[in-house]
């Protein structure tokens, strides 16, 4: 008495689909890594520009990071909308500007079906 096995058509669209998903969850895999490097970079940029507001010295950034939180705190509710509003802009044309000069990096490499060199 034997186990029924599986037809072969059922057993080779199994492995025909796994490498489909192991692309795609590669893909997207990448996809993620690069949006966070982008953000990364763009809150990099973000503080350069604090850095070089305060004259490339730590003093100085931490005076320029204070101004900014003291305004920020004292500031309507109003105000405080519109500055959301302004970062948020500012965030997004510099994370586009950062994705148009990373485009190459977007899709991942393709990956060669083997080496021509055995050595």
């Amino acid at each position: 008495m034997g186990t029924a096995s599986p037809p072969p058509d059922a057993a080779t669209r199994k492995h025909a689909r796994l490498p489909d998903l192991r692309a795609m969850l590669h893909f997207y895999l990448h996809l993620i890594g690069f949006t966070a490097s982008t953000l990364l970079l763009t809150w990099g940029l973000f503080t350069l520009l604090f850095l070089a507001l305060g004259g490339f010295s730590l003093d100085g950034l931490m005076h320029q990071l204070n101004n900014l939180t003291s305004r920020y705190v004292r500031a309507s509710p109003e105000r405080i909308a519109s500055f959301k509003h302004l970062f948020i802009a500012a965030h997004l044309v510099v994370a586009s500007g950062l994705i148009v000069l990373r485009r190459e990096k977007i899709v991942p490499a393709a990956l060669p079906e083997g080496k021509s060199d055995h050595g």
